[in-house]
């Protein structure tokens, strides 16, 4: 059982998502970051000096034991444009991958030597042959 895990565990695809995670989860807080410390207060500002981080619809006022109850309608547009940042580089780099894939099946290989004819082939070579010579 532990060999069958550790070949389980070696495969190529199983490192690949490994390493695939690890990447994102970085990639996810630079772009949280560049989202909550650049561009919304970019936007915020366009749209007349307002943090985002701060819009919310309270429910109940906070008191002395019992926290507020509020919609953070701001923090869910903050994340929005999160994941349309997200969703917009992995669009843009599976299609550079897919363009290099393709450009990498249309080169065909140079030293490949040309197929092996088909039996009718050389048959039907071997028929010219004898016609020729009759």
């Amino acid at each position: 059982m532990v060999n069958e895990f550790k070949q389980f565990i070696m495969k190529g695809n199983i490192v690949d998502l490994a390493v695939a995670v690890i990447i994102g989860g970085a990639f996810g807080k630079i772009v949280t970051s560049l989202v909550n410390d650049i561009l919304m207060p970019v936007i915020g500002f366009l749209l007349g000096r307002i943090n985002f981080a701060n819009l919310k619809i309270v429910i109940t006022e906070a008191t002395d034991s019992v926290p507020e109850a509020a919609i953070r309608y701001g923090a869910f547009i903050q994340s929005i444009v999160d994941f349309l940042i997200i969703s917009l580089s992995i669009f843009f780099m599976l299609k550079v991958l897919m363009k290099l894939r393709k450009k990498k099946e249309e080169e065909p290989p140079a030293s490949e030597s040309p197929p092996e004819p088909s039996n009718e082939e050389i048959l039907l070579t071997e028929i010219r042959d004898i016609l020729k010579f009759r």
